[in-house]
């Protein structure tokens, strides 16, 4: 038996006990596969990251992403919470303020920054710029989250990510987000064979901002507070959609609210002669527990 030890934080927040909790297992180069899920599973958290060494040039640790029902080759905001974990302890030599995340989906870089005595911020830019493809009709994805056709943006549905695919249905109004009610089957029968078996549902606000709710059960995870792949999977659709042809685009996107758990995600892209050349996502993340666990 080995005793490895583990962090707790909220991520995409500056303050404990809302964002999005992420457990990160350290020292867990001789965990198995089956081991690490059935970590996950115990913690029953979105996502659980177990830090490993590296085995790609160019990257500072390797993670292993897992929800409770299965690994997923990245994700936001174990990727964060880890890089500012990370930073936090002292693991890793951040005088250039950057971490090389090694992932399934490859190198995943991540800039880092402290002021005073507020809590670590981390930036990923993603390593695989987004993708998209046509999704079902609003007809088709409404019922599964109990709306109306019409409740659903003129711009409709469609399939977009960055490593790790979603399906983006935006709303008319901000409103609309609390009158979802999710259809868990009927979900799973509309995407399946599909690229991607996640739902970001977003709508504008009325500062700007977005709000969003993301669902994504067929991986254990009813709904998540704080979506890191699913913001870089947005921000390049938004992007994409803009008529500028160059420039930065910028959003914060509050998610969570719905679930008491208010989170907060900064989100970026850049184009140039059409075409996006960069796409990234921020938060802040807080330590809020320390432990060993025995495998």
């Amino acid at each position: 038996m080995s005793t490895l030890p583990f962090f707790t934080l909220d991520v995409f927040t500056d303050r404990r006990f809302s964002g999005n909790p992420l457990a990160v297992v350290m020292d867990a180069d001789d965990l198995s596969t089956a081991n690490m899920q059935c970590i996950a599973r115990e913690f029953n958290l979105s996502e659980t990251v177990f830090v490993q060494r590296p085995t790609l040039a160019g990257a500072d640790v390797r993670v292993r992403i897992f929800t409770p029902a299965a690994e997923v080759p990245f994700a936001g905001h174990p990727s964060v919470g880890t890089a500012c974990l990370l930073a936090e302890l002292d693991h890793l030599d951040t005088d250039d303020g950057r971490i090389v995340l090694q992932e399934e989906v490859g190198l995943v870089r991540l800039g880092l920054r402290k002021k005073d005595d507020a809590p670590y911020f981390a930036e990923l830019s993603v390593a695989q710029l987004p993708r998209f493809s046509d999704a079902p009709d609003a007809a088709s994805v409404a019922p599964v989250l109990g709306l109306e056709a019409d409740d659903i943006a003129a711009e409709g549905p469609l399939f977009s990510g960055c490593g790790l695919d979603y399906l983006l249905v935006p709303l008319r109004s901000p409103e609309l987000l609390a009158a979802i009610t999710l259809d868990a089957l009927q979900m799973q029968s509309l995407l399946t064979g599909a690229v991607a078996q996640m739902v970001l549902v977003y709508a504008r606000g009325y500062e700007g901002e977005m709000r969003a709710r993301m669902f994504a059960p067929a991986l254990g995870v009813p709904e998540d507070p704080a979506t890191g792949s699913a913001a870089v999977a947005l921000a390049g659709r938004l992007a994409n959609d803009a008529s500028e042809q160059d420039g930065r685009f910028q959003w914060t996107i509050h998610q969570g609210l719905e679930m008491g758990r208010p989170s907060r995600l900064y989100a970026s892209a850049e184009k140039r002669g059409g075409e996006i050349t960069a796409v990234r996502v921020g938060g802040h993340a807080v330590r809020l527990t320390q432990g060993t666990i025995h495998v």
